[in-house]
């Protein structure tokens, strides 16, 4: 449910730009909103989750996605679905959740299968996300749509309750406070920077430059803490690093590849090029994205129980790679984004299985929110570094009809592109200075 909400939005963005007369700067802050929230549930989520319980945990961000679907079900306006997308920003963090209740309860390499059955899942969010969203709004308002999710997530709340044990938390700290608000501080300012920098110029670099200091200030404390939010040691295991730097490229791949789609698709043809579908059209044109998400996942599994998550990230990398090469030169028919959008997800879905799956392997089970919540932060991160580069990329010239240049949608593919090949060098480097399989850390050592 927690993925269906980050696949669901986006393509709905031209829809409520139309409903509610924004234009797209004004349109763009409700993917910015989403992001902010997710920014800092990824922060606090999964933390939580070893200082209280899962149950707890899960209780709680299920009331947040609630009222966060509320909130512009009820309200109706462009300040409500601003709230509300922050509140499912922050609530759709729980994603994480399973990555450290599997962690707890499971031993050694069986937490890779743990993490791919995750990944799977996931894909059916995106499936329900990505075609739901579409298919709802086709006969009914935005409001109906919100309260739909607010039913939707209710009932998934209650069925966790009823379903997650009840256990003590397994970490005896807490949360340092300061270290916490830091972190979420310098996290948002980056975020924001990234997600609203081209319109704000000279103050959204200042905002960019602030961030990035206050967040080595914030590593420097962290080392020092006795109350950590994160263990930033924990950075300095084999591959650990590589892995969150992978989850931020292969988020930004995500972000960008998702609003290359729904603009392209979503341009009417009388601008002279686009495909004119509306949102249930490029949720199904990107269907194969989803679907990948099973066979990716499973594929992932073998290899990460081997030790040997490095090998899935370079095979996630190179087969993104593909796809997003595939689209650059052919992306003005339909059918070509079914094959594009495959092999887009099926890449995405590998390397994320590596990215996530590494920092669980090494760490103990006290500290597995910590790990998902790491690698969470990084990839929403990331996430806002894809949808800045293409919001800079398609505002850069736009036509006579007001759209951008169809050329920009190459130029974007192609940049993305980049951040495929960067996962491919990093991994690469890190396993130089690292030789040999992973040491998988096992449960109660």
């Amino acid at each position: 449910m927690t993925n269906a909400v980050a696949f669901m939005l986006p393509p709905l963005l031209p829809l409520m730009q139309a409903e509610f007369g924004l234009g797209v700067a004004a349109s763009a802050w409700v993917f910015t909103a989403l992001t902010l929230g997710g920014g800092a549930g990824f922060v606090l989520i999964p933390r939580l989750a070893d200082v209280l319980s899962d149950r707890t945990t899960a209780l709680l961000s299920g009331g947040f996605l609630t009222v966060g679907a509320l909130v512009p079900a009820i309200g109706d306006s462009y300040p409500a679905l601003l709230t509300g997308s922050t509140l499912l920003g922050f609530g759709g963090a729980a994603q994480l959740l399973p990555l450290g209740f599997l962690r707890r309860h499971l031993a050694g390499s069986v937490v890779a299968t743990a993490v791919s059955v995750g990944i799977m899942a996931t894909g059916a969010g995106t499936v329900l996300g990505m075609v739901g969203g579409g298919l709802t709004v086709k006969s009914l308002s935005l409001a109906s749509f919100f309260y739909m999710m607010a039913a939707a997530f209710t009932l998934t709340t209650v069925a966790l309750i009823a379903i997650v044990p009840h256990s003590r938390p397994e970490s005896s700290g807490r949360i340092g406070v300061p270290g916490a608000v830091w972190l979420i501080a310098w996290v948002t300012a980056v975020l924001l920077a990234l997600t609203q920098g081209l319109t704000w110029g000279n103050a959204g670099l200042a905002l960019l430059v602030a961030g990035i200091v206050g967040g080595v200030l914030w590593g420097l404390r962290e080392r020092r803490s006795s109350a950590a939010v994160f263990d930033v040691k924990m950075l300095k295991k084999p591959l650990v690093a590589p892995a969150c730097f992978a989850s931020a490229l292969f988020g930004a791949i995500d972000a960008a590849f998702l609003l290359l789609v729904t603009y392209y698709t979503q341009t009417p043809v009388e601008a002279g090029y686009g495909l004119g579908v509306d949102a249930l059209g490029t949720g199904l044109l990107m269907l194969p994205f989803a679907l990948m998400m099973f066979v990716g996942g499973k594929y992932a599994e073998k290899a990460v129980q081997r030790g040997r998550p490095a090998t899935v990230l370079v095979i996630g990398s190179a087969v993104s790679a593909v796809g997003l090469g595939w689209l650059a030169c052919a992306h003005q028919q339909q059918w070509q984004y079914l094959v594009g959008a495959a092999f887009v997800g099926l890449g995405s879905r590998v390397g994320y299985s590596g990215a996530f799956a590494v920092p669980q392997l090494v760490v103990s089970e006290d500290q597995a929110g910590m790990a998902a919540g790491m690698a969470g932060t990084t990839m929403a991160i990331g996430f806002a570094v894809g949808s800045a580069v293409v919001t800079a990329l398609l505002s850069a010239a736009t036509t006579a009809a007001g759209v951008p240049e169809e050329y920009l949608y190459t130029v974007g593919y192609v940049v993305i592109l980049g951040f495929s090949l960067l996962v491919l060098v990093v991994t690469f480097v890190s396993r130089l200075r690292h030789r040999g399989d992973l040491a998988v850390h096992s449960v109660g050592s």
